[in-house]
């Protein structure tokens, strides 16, 4: 029974290239949809002016960490999911799931009460100007207070990712973005008889595309058949089943949040210069998620690939799985490379961007741009010691570059270069990154990959259950 089952999965059998293929594509397609509507966002929130462009710039580091719960939460449940599918252990599998599910919600509830409490206090910490104050207040109010709908979506997609179906998960983003990008104007500016509510507007357009989304996705996974089964009957936590999750998932977490932590930093330092400079590296920040959003989509593709190959004992397919990631990635890399090289300028124009705004930004897209390169090699090596279960290898090299390295360093070059220093601290920090992730691997490969093959596994089957 078995045998046949790991016939059946598509993860363990289908040629590389192929699979990789068909399982990244949707994602790819899903996060270059969410990042269309980052950009389409922004572009709105820039007609009202430079004043709400620069609060919805300082509520990035809240959606930042809010996302990196949700998404380290979902991808501890999802490495875990794709490992014990591979080991044939479905049921394992299924609590994963259900425990996924479960945490997502707890999560939100969290996030809501923080957002009742702290939004106001953070942005008072960034800005004197009212208009910047109230602005930001009722756009972290709103995406904070209803984050549920962000959450609990996340979990779906990540629970149907493992399993290898990536359709699903791509029509919940596309629905999600979709519905998005045409609320904005109709809130924002008041169309078909609406008030218009500026950057609350904005605000709601998001968590009313998060929850729609959510309804949809919680539908399918609880009604279609999938490989694992979710059921809430006679449900309680299990210790080993969260501790798994988290083992991978509680990393990922931390290593996105410091991505928050960075953002509150670099824009601490930024403030010291001008409004202009916090708006610049919020539009910088939505541009270059039309770059990442699809290398994230294609980690979303490898990653149960990876997971399921290791825990089947297959070296050959995860080792051809992360070099064909790797060439792609710097393939989409390189096209984003360009593209900031040789339109800054038509780049920054959708941002109705003032003279300011224009002088200084040019100059920094030419500068932050060179980080797409190495950040390839340093995101695909994070996504395989995710998939392997060594989320806090990820961790570290996360740490090392957003916290240890790009923080001082951007202060520090502050002092002799202006704002030039901030933005040189970007790609300085991934050639940190590039050693310490080349280093680890070299480590997990020769302490477990190098051996690693489908004979070991029959091995540990065969040795008496304690």
């Amino acid at each position: 029974m078995e045998q046949t089952n790991l016939k059946e999965n598509k993860m363990g059998s289908m040629p590389l290239p192929k699979l990789i293929f068909s399982m990244s594509l949707p994602a790819i397609f899903s996060m270059l949809i969410q990042s269309l509507y980052n950009i389409v966002d922004s572009m709105y929130v820039a007609q009202i002016g430079e004043n709400a462009l620069t609060a919805v710039s300082l509520a990035f580091p809240i959606q930042t960490l809010l996302i990196a719960v949700a998404v380290g939460t979902g991808v501890g449940c999802n490495s875990l999911i794709s490992r014990r599918l591979g080991e044939q252990r479905h049921d394992v599998a299924s609590q994963a799931a259900s425990h996924g599910l479960v945490l997502a919600l707890l999560s939100s509830a969290v996030f809501a009460l923080l957002g009742f409490l702290f939004v106001k206090p953070f942005f008072a910490a960034f800005t004197g100007d009212a208009e910047v104050l109230q602005m930001g207040c009722d756009y972290g109010y709103i995406v904070t207070i209803l984050c549920f709908g962000s959450f609990l979506q996340i979990a779906c997609e990540k629970v149907l990712q493992a399993t290898g179906n990536m359709i699903y998960p791509m029509v919940f983003q596309l629905m999600g973005a979709v519905i998005n990008i045409v609320l904005d104007p109709i809130l924002i500016f008041g169309y078909f008889g609406l008030p218009a509510m500026g950057v609350k507007g904005a605000a709601i357009a998001t968590v009313a595309g998060q929850i729609i989304a959510m309804l949809f996705s919680v539908y399918i996974l609880l009604t279609k058949d999938h490989e694992i089964h979710i059921t809430f009957k006679g449900f309680k936590f299990q210790g080993k089943v969260v501790k798994d999750i988290y083992k991978v998932g509680f990393p990922s977490i931390i290593m996105q949040s410091i991505g928050s932590v960075m953002m509150v930093g670099l824009n601490a330092i930024l403030t010291s210069f001008s409004g202009a400079a916090v708006s610049i590296m919020g539009v910088y920040n939505k541009l270059q998620s039309f770059v990442f959003m699809p290398i994230f989509g294609l980690n979303q593709g490898l990653m149960p690939i990876m997971g399921y190959n290791y825990g089947a004992r297959n070296k050959k397919r995860l080792m051809g799985t992360l070099k064909i990631g790797m060439g792609a990635a710097f393939a989409i890399m390189a096209l984003g490379t360009l593209l900031f090289n040789f339109l800054p300028t038509q780049l920054l124009g959708m941002f109705n961007p003032s003279a300011e705004m224009s002088r200084i930004g040019i100059p920094a897209l030419h500068i932050l741009s060179i980080c797409f390169l190495p950040a390839a090699y340093s995101m695909i090596l994070s996504t395989l010691f995710q998939a392997t279960g060594h989320g806090t290898s990820s961790l570290f090299t996360s740490v090392l570059r957003q916290l240890v390295v790009i923080l001082p360093l951007a202060f520090f070059l502050s002092r002799f270069w202006g704002v030039t220093g901030v933005w040189a601290a970007v790609p300085l920090a991934e050639i940190a990154a590039i050693v310490a992730s080349t280093v680890i691997f070299r480590s997990i490969y020769s302490s477990e990959i190098r051996n690693l093959d489908a004979a070991s596994l029959s091995a540990e089957r065969e040795q008496p259950q304690g």
